[in-house]
């Protein structure tokens, strides 16, 4: 009877990981995203700014455009007209027309297909890749990023997010036109000083820093959507089993009773 009550302490128990600090991404540490699934507003904005800024480039081969508008709630016909831009059926996968040779000409490497990026990399290194874009002039595309260093992906939110510019972690000083540091007085070139934190150039973006945020929170709460389309359904399809477990447990300690009883 112990051990059949162990048994069920364990399967009833939430499991909790403790970690002993943030999530690293990169050079800095994560920054915190949980996922809004039951928001239907944010995650058909996500649709839409996916759509329209990653989709150029990027695909969602897992996923088809009416799963998407079925599950958010979004009707058809807006699909077709909103989400569609080549004659892909509204049942069709969510690909595009860019030729893979062409794309790893351009980028490097050919951009990688978007489907299940948030379950692989992680929600909170997929939020903050999203917002850590900065001007440096010595990359191709003229930024960079503090999760994905020497990044190949040009910024495709620059017109909502604006120019965003990297301080120096150190206090650096001018000698002769040369950058040293303090510290020791070693020469340091503009690529090998750390960066302290981002800072939004005022007015160049079409949205402010804080709905820039929001938009990026929407964008990252859709992709977590997407990797997942079940996750919701599960989480209430776990309640209903650990439950029904519950109950059995009830008919299966008193057959337990009525075997026992007459054991002495």
């Amino acid at each position: 009877m112990k051990k059949l009550l162990i048994a069920l302490l364990l399967v009833l128990m939430p499991v909790s990981v403790f970690a002993a600090g943030g999530k690293s991404c990169g050079t800095i540490e994560c920054y915190d995203f949980e996922p809004a699934l039951k928001d239907n507003a944010s995650l058909q904005n996500g649709a839409k700014l996916f759509v329209n800024y990653c989709m150029g480039c990027h695909e969602a081969a897992y996923s088809r455009y009416e799963r998407v508008g079925i599950d958010l709630g979004i009707p058809i016909d807006l699909v077709n007209k909103n989400f569609i831009f080549d004659d892909s059926k509204v049942g069709s996968l969510m690909t595009n027309a860019m030729p893979e040779k062409a794309a790893k000409k351009w980028f490097g490497v050919t951009p990688p297909d978007l489907t299940l990026v948030a379950r692989s990399r992680g929600a909170d290194w997929l939020y903050t890749y999203l917002l850590t874009f900065h001007e440096d002039s010595n990359r191709p595309y003229g930024v960079n990023n503090l999760v994905f260093k020497d990044v190949g992906m040009p910024n495709v939110l620059l017109e909502l997010q604006g120019g965003q510019t990297c301080l120096p972690a150190l206090a650096v000083a001018a000698n002769g036109g040369l950058k040293q540091d303090p510290l020791t007085g070693e020469h340091l070139e503009n690529s090998e000083i750390p960066c302290g934190r981002l800072a939004h150039v005022d007015g160049s973006g079409s949205l402010t820093p804080v709905e820039f945020e929001k938009a990026i929170f929407d964008l990252s709460n859709y992709m977590v959507y997407m990797a997942e389309p079940m996750a919701l359904e599960r989480e209430k399809m776990g309640i209903y089993a650990l439950l029904f477990i519950a109950l059995l447990f009830v008919f299966t300690y008193m057959l337990n009773r009525e075997y026992w009883k007459d054991v002495h």
